[in-house]
């Protein structure tokens, strides 16, 4: 039902994305560092639900809505390639900003955490652009229903968002002094991200 093409360039958009610093990255290795790794897990969880709720909009509304309203759809599309393209002039500027400089964070019981989990994640625009904007770009109505491709090509993404967070929220502590004693890794992953960002915009945009 989903072409392979489809698949492979939601897997980048998807692994571009969740590699460039932002609100859910900045909590989930604030809370890893501060509070240790079982925060990480509950704050990763809580980011986990909130993915789930954006895919289910998409799958339940926005095609409906967006086939109803065509100058909806094109709005919202040139809007989130217009963000998208924010990102990666922030990611490619010097002096971007660097997640594993940790806020400091007073600790939280489990659901606090897995709660402001669900709320960064829910108010993050990243991710609200991905699925209103981007995923759309990747369905192909004369392959089949949309709402089918679309929940198809969003646990593709959450699968590899989930994983690239988990990895990231419990070796954050090594990460973050493996990048103090070597700050060429951090600018080189800034380019590389800023630079796929960048296309993806482009691609958002033109399709």
């Amino acid at each position: 039902m989903v072409s392979a093409g489809s698949l492979a360039g939601i897997a980048l958009v998807a692994l571009g994305l969740v590699l460039t610093p932002g609100p859910n990255m900045i909590y989930l290795v604030s809370r890893s560092i501060v509070q240790g790794r079982r925060a990480g897990l509950f704050s990763l969880l809580g980011v986990a639900a909130g993915f789930l709720a954006y895919l289910l909009a998409a799958v339940t509304g926005i095609a409906a809505l967006f086939t109803l309203v065509p100058g909806v759809y094109a709005a919202v599309k040139y809007a989130g390639a217009l963000y998208l393209g924010y990102l990666a002039f922030n990611a490619l500027r010097p002096g971007g900003v660097n997640a594993f400089a940790p806020k400091p964070l007073p600790p939280d019981p489990p659901l606090k955490l897995f709660t402001m989990g669900l709320v960064t994640n829910l108010l993050n625009p990243k991710i609200a652009i991905l699925y209103l904007s981007v995923l759309p770009q990747f369905t192909d109505p004369a392959r089949g229903s949309v709402a089918g491709q679309s929940l198809v090509l969003g646990l593709v993404q959450i699968s590899i968002a989930l994983t690239v967070n988990g990895l990231i929220a419990f070796g954050a502590g090594a990460i973050a002094a493996f990048l103090r004693d070597r700050p060429r890794w951090l600018r080189i992953q800034r380019l590389v991200m800023g630079a796929t960002l960048a296309a993806i915009a482009v691609r958002v945009a033109t399709a």
